[in-house]
């Protein structure tokens, strides 16, 4: 293993990542709020630490094998994740816990967006900004990862089966072809988040919260400037503005990709893609289920305020962003139960949401039909196919493979959050909410996640990295394989 080239890319890493935080530095100089002083410490700390690591290994640029490649993307994440927690460790304002500051910040890196600090209307403007431009970084960071970088490792997202989308790479080691890929695609989320930014402006709100709602809308990362969330805006033009780009945001970022290379955006294109199909008739039944029972309960005074409320939920959760406009927890118990289940589906393959993805959900639904039909016709050969094109008995035992990880993984933490002593449903909801990288959940976690005990909140911790690094990129660490020369 080419370790010193690896610290040579780390290092590389943490000295880039300093720079995002003059941003923050900026801001509370344009405000006045005297946070600032937090950030250019930091930046000069991680500065200094990605030279140390950079400076006596520059000359090692051997090629990368995967399993260096593997070994990268979670120390990237880790790392940076953990520089992440120093300007929270070093402000005044909010006062936290070492513990409270590497959730706060591994939340928001990997867009999970649950979050420890309460009273964020009272927070300065550089804190604040700072927690949604981490959440915006970490979103374009699973874009790259998922539709660059994972394939090339061999365990990218089952969007793979299409050999007509440029968007992921599948060469055999690493190319220009991914930093071009990587590229394009910062164009596209960078236009996402400014076209997100202009309509929230135009909606009504503040240039600073346009700019720190476009961050995490198209991120799906669900921080908010405000404790009341998207709540705090009270406007259905807000509320619909965030239900349409996060749709977009959770679409395969592949098609954004090839729409955009071939010269122009067309819906039919998307329609053409199963994937894209499925999530569409998933996010339509969801909102429809809801509606009805809104309806059938009364739970709101004119059909109007259900249909709103019910789109913005259903979209908000199911898409783990985990905006909230209302105290969803406190509507008839099927529906916050059925859409903190709909959280495991989450966005499609290569987009910015979390849960086990659209397109391994609908193979795995083949897979079972399929069984089925064995059953009845035991000597049939019957073949899965998707868009049109078979797939190879690899693809599909590659789906069941990652189910069973993500089972076992959601189990053991679910055990470990128990044992540390929350109660049943509060450590099934937290896992979820954190596995699925949803952010709200259920009982304890409803609101927020400052009363957890230290020891949850760790385990918690892995489980956001487990569900953000598509779980066998961190498991595979875990094998003895792995470290044999």
């Amino acid at each position: 293993m080419q370790f010193r080239s690896i610290i040579r890319i780390v290092g590389l890493l943490l000295a880039l990542f300093s720079v995002s935080m003059l941003a923050p530095a900026l801001v509370a100089l344009l405000y006045r709020d005297g946070a600032g002083v937090p950030f250019v410490t930091t930046f000069f700390v991680l500065l200094f630490c990605g030279t140390a690591c950079w400076f006596p290994n520059r000359h090692h640029k051997q090629e990368l094998k995967a399993r260096d490649g593997f070994l990268i993307v979670v120390l990237f994440w880790t790392v940076i994740g953990s520089a992440g927690s120093i300007p929270f460790l070093i402000a005044d304002n909010p006062n936290v816990s070492v513990t409270d500051a590497f959730f706060e910040s591994f939340s928001a890196l990997t867009t999970t967006g649950a979050t420890v600090i309460v009273g964020l209307d009272d927070l300065p403007k550089a804190i604040l900004f700072y927690r949604q431009i981490l959440q915006w970084f970490g979103g374009m960071g699973i874009i790259v990862l998922a539709v660059a970088i994972l394939p090339v490792l061999g365990i990218g997202g089952m969007q793979l089966y299409r050999a007509e989308i440029p968007g992921p790479v599948k060469d055999s080691k690493m190319t220009p072809r991914i930093a071009e890929t990587a590229k394009a695609l910062w164009y596209i989320y960078l236009s996402l988040t400014i076209a997100c930014a202009t309509a929230y402006w135009f909606a009504g709100m503040t240039p600073f919260d346009a700019i720190s709602h476009s961050f995490s809308t198209i991120a799906i990362g669900g921080f908010s400037t405000h404790d009341a969330s998207i709540g705090y805006f009270d406007s259905h033009a807000i509320n619909m503005i965030t239900v349409v780009f996060l749709l977009i945001s959770a679409c395969n970022y592949s098609l954004h990709f090839a729409a955009f290379a071939s010269g122009g955006v067309h819906p039919k294109y998307y329609w053409k893609d199963p994937e894209f199909r499925a999530f569409i008739g998933i996010q339509s039944l969801l909102f429809f289920v809801c509606f009805l029972i809104l309806l059938n309960h009364h739970t709101y005074d004119s059909i109007y305020d259900a249909f709103d409320q019910a789109l913005f939920q259903t979209v908000s959760i199911s898409t783990t962003a985990g905006f909230t406009t209302t105290g969803f927890s406190e509507w008839p118990l099927f529906l916050p139960v059925l859409l903190l289940f709909s959280s495991f589906i989450g966005g499609c393959a290569g987009s910015t949401g979390g849960g086990m993805k659209v397109i391994r959900i609908l193979l795995l639904t083949l897979q079972g039909a399929r069984e089925m039909k064995r059953l009845v016709h035991p000597r049939a050969v019957y073949t899965i196919k998707v868009g049109g094109t078979a797939l190879s008995q690899r693809v599909v035992d590659a789906v069941w493979g990652f189910f069973s990880a993500y089972a076992l993984v959601f189990v053991v933490c679910m055990l470990a959050l128990i044992a540390t002593g929350m109660d049943e449903l509060s450590a099934f909801s937290a896992v979820a909410a954190t596995l699925n990288n949803l952010g709200p959940g259920l009982g304890e976690v409803s609101v927020h996640f400052g009363d957890v005990n230290d020891n949850a909140k760790w385990v918690l911790i892995v489980s956001m990295l487990f569900g953000r690094l598509e779980i066998f990129t961190l498991l595979i660490l875990l094998t003895p394989t792995f470290w044999r020369s």
